[in-house]
């Protein structure tokens, strides 16, 4: 519990005390779930931009993998906040492994992706150079 002193100008928590909020486990993992999210949701809009933008179509295949691991990542860590942070219903707990499954399927069809094209990429490039 924040101890607050009086001053002059109003009241303020003495020093040295943290407010609760900061000392909860849950809320550390709700903060680091949230900046996940936010990372994995910028990787994602740049890899589709990229994606667009590209003109030869192996990079416009590789950057929409990418694209599809970075969009898995975030349902995976949105389902992770629907089923832990919150209190658990049964509708939460379905819509979470349902976003969870998502994740997942993108996740892999993008490691897929990008190593079809990764491989292809490769085989272009060695007969050019013969």
């Amino acid at each position: 519990m924040v101890q607050w002193r009086k001053i002059p100008d109003g009241l303020q928590p003495a020093k040295g005390d943290i407010p609760d909020s900061m000392n909860d486990p849950v809320v550390w993992l709700q903060w680091i779930l949230i900046a996940g999210i936010i990372a994995s949701s910028v990787f994602s809009v740049i890899n589709s931009f990229r994606s667009r933008r590209s003109k030869d179509a192996n990079q416009r295949a590789l950057y929409a993998a990418k694209m599809n691991i970075s969009m898995g990542v975030m349902l995976i860590l949105i389902a992770f906040i629907q089923m832990f942070v919150y209190t658990g219903s049964t509708l939460r707990v379905i819509v979470g492994a349902v976003f969870m499954l998502l994740g997942l399927f993108n996740i892999f069809a993008g490691i897929r992706n990008r190593s079809v094209i990764r491989t292809v990429m490769e085989r272009n490039a060695a007969g050019k150079q013969r």
